[in-house]
């Protein structure tokens, strides 16, 4: 039998993930919402596209988390949205909640599911998850580092005119704007990116990046991005479920490296069979440390509002 993964939240992000996972044809996929009809049809809707798209993954929509049951995978995206002038920050309680009804039934019907967390604030929400689930750290973890990766590679490859592919980069820290590029880590197949781009523009790209997600919410005035973060996920899903240990920018526990100790942010680690099955430490520079402790210090005060 082919492996299940769970998509928990049925709205623009939630239905990327479900697609992307059918199009790779490797799982079968059932999206759980609260809201009746719209997991329903969403599923049926991808299930239709099947003959064109090329897969025959079993695609399911229901309101009911007892269909969660046998997943390898949770794919957490439910949560509100964010809106104009919104930060993350500002979802902080709202999403506390959904995350706690969600991870119960987690824990209830999945007990043994790696549990992936795209709702935000998302370092924050995937620290609460793994409180909620009692779930090993391991097995809990968050969907960040990856997605402001790509969005940096993608900005550095639209000022190059050049393909993304070509373009490797880290970025550590909080998901939002405490978030930090490593420069002298990013490289076009394998030339630091300095050789390209001068200092001052980079810092004008690094600064857009952090934005990243802002810059897509006030475009689109209502809602916020989805393609890429959906994207992103599946990248982390396919590393757990087909075991392919992929160094890989995530939000990780941390129990002492980097100087930060019991709370989740963006590090490198590897991510395979095993979950989060090592944690990479770099040897950083004072600044790039300094702004990687400043942006967990930020994470470390807000789970102070959650009773943490």
């Amino acid at each position: 039998m082919p492996k299940k993964v769970a998509v928990i939240g049925a709205g623009h992000v939630g239905a990327s993930c479900a697609m992307y996972l059918a199009e790779r044809n490797i799982v079968d996929v059932v999206m759980v919402d609260i809201v009746e009809g719209v997991p329903q049809g969403k599923g049926l809707d991808l299930t239709q596209a099947a003959p064109v798209r090329g897969y025959d993954a079993v695609i399911e929509g229901t309101n009911d988390y007892a269909a969660i049951q046998g997943s390898a995978l949770v794919i957490v995206t439910a949560g509100l949205p964010r809106k104009p002038g919104m930060t993350r920050e500002d979802l902080l309680k709202s999403n506390a909640a959904i995350i706690s009804e969600v991870g119960k039934n987690i824990k209830k019907y999945a007990p043994d599911a790696f549990v992936l967390v795209v709702s935000n604030p998302l370092d924050i929400m995937t620290y609460h998850m793994q409180k909620v689930t009692g779930f090993a750290h391991a097995k809990v973890f968050g969907q960040a580092g990856v997605l402001d990766s790509i969005r940096f590679r993608a900005f550095l490859a639209m000022e190059l005119n050049i393909s993304p592919n070509d373009i490797q980069t880290l970025v550590l820290g909080g998901h939002g704007d405490s978030m930090v590029p490593l420069l002298r880590f990013t490289t076009v197949n394998g030339v630091p990116i300095s050789h390209f781009i001068k200092a001052n523009r980079l810092s004008e790209i690094a600064a857009r990046t952090r934005d990243g997600g802002g810059e897509i919410v006030r475009l689109l005035k209502t809602g916020s991005a989805y393609y890429a973060p959906a994207a992103a996920s599946v990248q982390m899903a396919e590393a757990v479920l087909l075991g392919r240990r992929r160094v890989i920018p995530m939000s990780a526990h941390l129990t002492g490296q980097y100087g930060l100790n019991d709370l989740y942010i963006g590090v490198p680690c590897i991510l395979g069979p095993g979950g989060v099955e090592d944690i990479i430490e770099l040897d950083l520079l004072k600044e790039e440390l300094d702004m990687l402790q400043a942006s967990g210090k930020i994470y470390k005060d807000s789970l102070q509002f959650l009773g943490y």
